[in-house]
């Protein structure tokens, strides 16, 4: 754990009912999830946490060499979710890899609280449109690792 990394975990404070926006990188920045089949099976370890309801996300989009998820935290901690998400993505994508142990995600992870005033459905515009921003399509429709709630 860096300096930097540190000093971020010491200040994170999470609250079940707060809505965050997550930001989590993989490991030197590997474009793993331009592989369709990996990227897949990190989106549904993403819905299998909404499912245990630990969360709900509202919107996310899975770059090549990233994840952004906005999300409200239903019980626990964000630490606690993030961390068991990020473990178990990486356990399903290494198994399909053969790749036992390999690394997949850079250490912690960039979060944001959302204040109940803010716009989510805007954030939510903003982060499904990642990969247009990127250069990777022409329009939101055409890249296929994102969802909404609404929009």
């Amino acid at each position: 754990m860096t300096a930097h990394s540190s000093a971020l975990c010491r200040g994170r404070y999470s609250e079940p009912g707060m809505v965050y926006l997550i930001t989590t990188v993989t490991e030197d920045r590997s474009a793993v999830f331009a592989n369709f089949e990996l990227a897949r099976l990190v989106i549904a370890e993403l819905r299998a946490c909404d499912e245990c309801r630990r969360s709900q996300t509202l919107a996310f989009v899975l770059m090549p060499d990233h994840l952004h998820w906005l999300v409200q935290l239903q019980k626990g901690d964000l630490s606690t979710l993030v961390g068991q998400f990020k473990a178990n993505a990486a356990k399903v994508v290494n198994r399909r890899q053969d790749a036992v142990g390999v690394t997949l995600w850079q250490h912690g992870f960039h979060d944001q609280a959302l204040r109940r005033e803010e716009d989510l459905a805007a954030v939510a515009r903003y982060v499904v449109r990642n990969p247009v921003r990127a250069g990777l399509v022409r329009k939101t429709g055409d890249y296929p690792h994102w969802d909404a709630i609404w929009l």
